[in-house]
């Protein structure tokens, strides 16, 4: 059983990167116990800053480092660094196009027993709207350490969301990842193949359920796509890791062969990874789409596994909720 969270892969990373590359710099709000951050301070004293609570003069500070010609990455709670500093999100790192990437540590429900205030479940929404903005939620240790590894080599803005617990392992070590494209995990083995360039998809009848997920919510939907298969329907699985910009490409190639698309995330229903799949299969390859999501109201407190288990995001559950709509 893997017992490290996504936050320390992304910790391991910088610490290897910063050995060489001295414009790495990380920030926290009084945060680096949480965000697993604190060998990084201990090993590079000099590229790490202690900001406080203070998450908007955290999100500035980055962006004005960032217009020195370092490479900032700004650690707070998903909850605090979605919302308390949206504007300088917005202006500061977005709409000045700084090379600042924001790390939203105990995203989702991970902070559960604390309620609604310390909730992240609207920051996709959010950050997604920004023009600029690039937003992620990796969903194993290894495909965060790719995405870490990938972001290191541009100089655009990001939001990353990772949660506080570890995840069970989804990928090898050398997992696959091309920067802005979705993972297809499982590819359903649909009985229909896609149709070629010279046929109508229209005429094809669709026989599959694609399925897709997020950050911790791609896991389960893995097991998920398994129970199914054990019953007889070909089930695909889409990672959607970068959540913007969203791989179209992928969703609708799917969508040609599926009958059903469910759409599984840790978030509020609006606004996030199932609206912007229902937008593209709208568009371009009307389908059933059904979105598992948190609900819209305060969630229950719980341990973070109790709440999904609750509102049905667990591999039971996603497998429950495709049958039913199959």
């Amino acid at each position: 059983m893997n017992n490290i969270p996504n936050r320390k892969a992304i910790c391991d990373v910088l610490l290897e990167k910063s050995e060489t590359d001295r414009d790495i710099t990380v920030l926290c709000s009084d945060s680096r116990g949480s965000a697993s951050m604190a060998p990084f301070f201990q090993r590079f004293p000099e590229q790490s800053v202690e900001v406080g609570i203070a998450e908007q003069n955290l999100v500035s500070i980055s962006a004005g480092m960032a217009k020195c010609g370092k490479k900032p990455f700004c650690f707070s709670p998903a909850s605090f660094l979605s919302t308390r500093s949206y504007e300088q999100a917005k202006v500061d790192v977005a709409y000045s196009n700084t090379n600042v990437t924001l790390v939203g540590i105990s995203g989702g429900i991970s902070y559960g027993e604390l309620g609604m205030s310390h909730h992240s479940a609207q920051d996709i929404a959010a950050m997604s709207s920004i023009p600029n903005m690039r937003v992620y939620l990796p969903s194993d240790r290894f495909q965060t350490a790719k995405l870490i590894d990938a972001l290191l080599l541009d100089e655009k803005p990001s939001y990353i969301r990772v949660g506080r617990n570890p995840v069970e392992d989804i990928y090898p070590e050398n997992c696959p990842f091309i920067m802005d494209q979705a993972t297809v995990i499982i590819d359903g083995e649909a009985a229909q193949a896609l149709p070629s360039s010279g046929m109508d998809w229209k005429t094809l009848p669709p026989d599959m359920i694609t399925i897709v997920a997020c950050g911790e919510m791609t896991r389960p939907a893995v097991l998920a796509a398994q129970i199914l298969a054990r019953e007889g329907i070909h089930t695909a699985v889409l990672d959607m890791c970068c959540v913007k910009p969203l791989d179209r490409e992928a969703i609708i190639n799917c969508a040609l062969r599926s009958k059903l698309i469910l759409t599984a995330e840790e978030h509020s229903p609006f606004g996030g990874l199932g609206s912007m799949v229902s937008q593209v299969i709208g568009q371009q390859c009307p389908r059933k789409v059904i979105n598992l999501a948190l609900p819209d109201a305060p969630v229950i407190t719980g341990k973070s596994q109790a709440v999904f288990d609750h509102y049905g995001l667990n591999a039971e559950g996603i497998a429950k909720t495709a049958k039913e709509n199959y």
